[in-house]
């Protein structure tokens, strides 16, 4: 992690295919090609877990923290292996390159992978399969359960389950496995497939130079088969209902706070398990990624918990979580531990002492430099330390040229141009804030492929404070320019970071 060194942040679902969402086919390889060629050194993704069409198919929520999304499996691949005929790359819907349709796209894999699905299973030879299932029976297992289950009830909270099945009990867990067998075979040879792509993708990335920064949320929703799987490290009441729920106090951007909903931990519980869940986990991301990010990562110092029940997150309160006891698990189990601590927002003198004690790197955003603390705010690079990793903007804020031209006041532009030491054209905006950061001292430089491409608002990835139309942006082939690839390389050998 120590070195200079950049990268570029760009999710799966935005590279471009002809199935309309980005998956781990050819252009995946084409893009890690690319960043091979511009000697970066890190491909940034978000979380790669399974979406929710109906929670707008964030990857910050998902049902599981262990299983794969198959909508990033590559129905290109599926062919090359002689799971699907090459007919299927010939008849295809009219999805639009420019986003992703969700639901058209789940609607046409799903065709897609009932079709593999039955070849798979007429294969004599499937010891990749099983060799899958035996190594990831810890989770697997009951996730491919938990989905059946949904399928079987017709969505609805496993709260509202057969009593027996809600509190898992061992014939009715049994009897649920036998009734859905085929439906359970199916998700577990999808996890298997996209297990599989990751896995060749990977080490294509690797084989390159390039490491992988993959993504933790903190929470997971209630609707999870974690949450099913392990109620009794959630702060949950007799009837398996959220007591406590997670979200931010108020502050200058909102006057009540945030509420995300998700339940919180019991860390006690946690503890006294050695945290085997969260272990779990984290050696889980590891072996997916290089190096993974932890989302919201005060949560795990303090959190703020809410009363289940609350509309806003007004009436909360701080909690101490046993960070120091935790990291010193995690360190045990794993001695170099590869994680960036998600720490924007209001960050409190004990978490920073947290990050010192384990040596994590932070985040900087240079978006976030030119208020009204300029110029002694932490987030412009005369201010940085080498053991971060900075960003001109993340996937939740506009790109550089969407921010300049819709969001800043003439006082940031002011300040903007003072430290630039020029006034700067909107089409030479993002490279010289991208400049600013390469040749500052931290160690890692992550910059929004939208950046590198000057982008606008409207290729803008998320908007927090909005539920829907987000996740959807897509890389159109041409945009990928000879232009920006040389300039991408002539400031990664001038600042050193090859």
């Amino acid at each position: 992690m120590k070195q200079r060194a950049s990268g570029i942040l760009m999710h799966l679902t935005a590279l471009p295919s002809a199935f309309g969402i980005g998956d781990m086919g050819p252009y995946a390889y084409r893009f890690v090609d690319f960043l091979s060629k511009a000697k970066q050194r890190y491909w940034q993704i978000l979380p790669l877990n399974p979406t929710e069409p109906a929670h707008d198919n964030s990857p910050y929520y998902s049902i599981s923290a262990f299983a794969g999304n198959p909508l990033l499996i590559s129905p290109e691949l599926l062919v090359k292996e002689g799971l699907l005929p090459t007919a299927v790359l010939k008849s295809l819907p009219d999805f639009p390159k420019k986003h992703v349709l969700f639901r058209a796209v789940i609607a046409h894999k799903e065709k897609l992978f009932n079709h593999a699905y039955k070849r798979f299973k007429t294969r004599t030879n499937q010891d990749g399969y099983e060799r899958f299932c035996r190594q990831n029976a810890d989770w697997l297992n009951d996730f491919v359960l938990f989905k059946a289950l949904r399928f079987y009830f017709k969505g609805g909270s496993w709260r509202t389950w057969t009593a027996k099945i809600r509190d898992r009990e061992p014939k009715a867990l049994t009897w649920a496995a036998e009734k859905l067998h085929d439906r359970i075979e199916k998700e577990k040879f999808l996890q298997y497939v996209f297990a599989e792509q990751w896995r060749m993708l990977k080490a294509y990335c690797n084989r390159k130079g390039i490491h992988i920064i993959g993504d933790i949320p903190i929470y997971m929703p209630y609707e999870s088969a974690d949450l099913w799987v392990h109620p009794e490290l959630f702060k949950l009441d007799t009837e398996k209902r959220p007591v406590a729920v997670a979200g931010v106090p108020p502050d200058y951007f909102s006057a009540t706070g945030q509420l995300w909903g998700h339940p919180v931990y019991r860390w006690n519980m946690l503890k006294k398990t050695g945290y085997a869940w969260w272990v779990k986990r984290i050696e889980h991301n590891l072996a997916l990624f290089d190096v993974v990010r932890i989302d919201h990562f005060r949560g795990l110092v303090a959190y703020w918990e809410v009363p289940a029940g609350e509309k806003t997150a007004v009436n909360g309160t701080w909690v101490q979580a046993p960070a120091v006891d935790f990291f010193n698990a995690l360190s045990r189990r794993f001695p170099c531990l590869s994680i960036i601590a998600e720490d924007l927002g209001t960050i409190t003198a004990d978490v920073r002492e947290v990050m010192r004690q384990f040596d994590l790197p932070g985040m900087k955003l240079l978006v976030f430099g030119f208020g009204d603390d300029f110029p002694t705010g932490a987030f412009l690079p005369h201010n940085f330390v080498k053991n971060c990793v900075v960003y001109t903007g993340t996937h939740d804020n506009n790109t550089i040229r969407g921010w300049f031209e819709n969001e800043v006041t003439p006082q940031v532009k002011q300040r903007l141009f003072t430290y630039l030491g020029r006034r700067v054209a909107v089409d030479e905006l993002a490279w010289e804030m991208i400049r600013l950061l390469m040749m500052s001292v931290a160690d890692k430089v992550i910059i929004p492929i939208q950046d590198i491409l000057g982008l606008g608002e409207d290729a803008r990835m998320n908007r927090p404070a909005s539920n829907t139309g987000n996740w959807q942006w897509r890389l159109t082939p041409e945009l990928l320019t000879t232009a920006s690839f040389i300039k991408l390389l002539e400031m990664t050998e001038i600042y050193q970071r090859a």
